[in-house]
């Protein structure tokens, strides 16, 4: 008998990316347990698609947890701010669908799920290249959370354990992604990425995550399962 798959834990947000991560996750070999954050965001419609990828990637947990960022605001996607749409999200500065302090929050639940469980590897959808200009999806920030999670922790207080927080899209083009996890077998169909979807779920086309979304699926040459919204007359 072969030995039991090593658990890792896995930030599903249900977009794009978080979903790549999550088949690259479980193809090299590790149990996969998934938590996904309801944080007040705008796009709740996310959470479903969550669900979905989960179940559809054989996920071994998926947890959802609460916790309300609308409570300190300050971003477009938790605040009663417009989502800048028509922009080119490489442009400018810091877009304000930032969400302060967003990754780190999430990234600390992500380690308390990990030290519960007994695992090590912490994978997150971080991509330094496609992306806009968020400074928590930068590789700089995410080995300082390496270190402070040693410190944070019983298990790297008193056992040594040594966190590892794998973003393995960090240096990805969009394109890439799509055809990596194309290949991996996602189903970019369940997934969901707008940052100001319509009340029934159809994405906008028009922020910053449906213009990066649309123009990897145009540059990878795969055609875009996502169901956009009819463009106003």
């Amino acid at each position: 008998m072969g030995s039991a798959p090593r658990p890792a834990v896995v930030l599903l947000s249900g977009g794009l990316d978080s979903s790549t991560v999550l088949a690259i996750a479980s193809a090299s070999g590790f149990a996969c347990h998934c938590l996904t954050v309801d944080y007040g965001q705008r796009h709740r419609v996310e959470l479903d698609a969550a669900h979905r990828v989960a179940d559809a990637l054989g996920a071994a947990s998926h947890r959802i947890v609460s916790l309300d960022l609308r409570a300190i605001g300050g971003s477009a996607l938790t605040g009663d701010i417009d989502v800048p749409k028509d922009q080119d999200p490489a442009a400018g500065p810091i877009p304000i669908t930032y969400v302060p302090a967003r990754n780190t929050v999430l990234l600390a639940l992500l380690l308390g799920l990990a030290e519960v469980i007994g695992a090590s590897d912490l994978f997150i959808g971080a991509n330094a290249i496609d992306y806009s200009g968020y400074p928590d999806c930068r590789p700089e920030f995410l080995r300082a959370f390496e270190e402070l999670a040693v410190l944070a922790t019983r298990a790297g207080a008193e056992q040594g354990v040594r966190f590892h927080v794998r973003a393995p899209l960090l240096h990805m083009t969009k394109a890439e992604i799509i055809r990596l996890g194309t290949d991996l077998g996602v189903d970019y169909g369940l997934t969901h990425s707008c940052y100001d979807p319509t009340p029934d779920g159809l994405a906008c086309g028009r922020c910053d995550s449906c213009i990066l979304r649309k123009r990897g699926f145009e540059e990878a040459g795969i055609p875009d399962p996502t169901q956009y919204a009819p463009k106003a007359p």
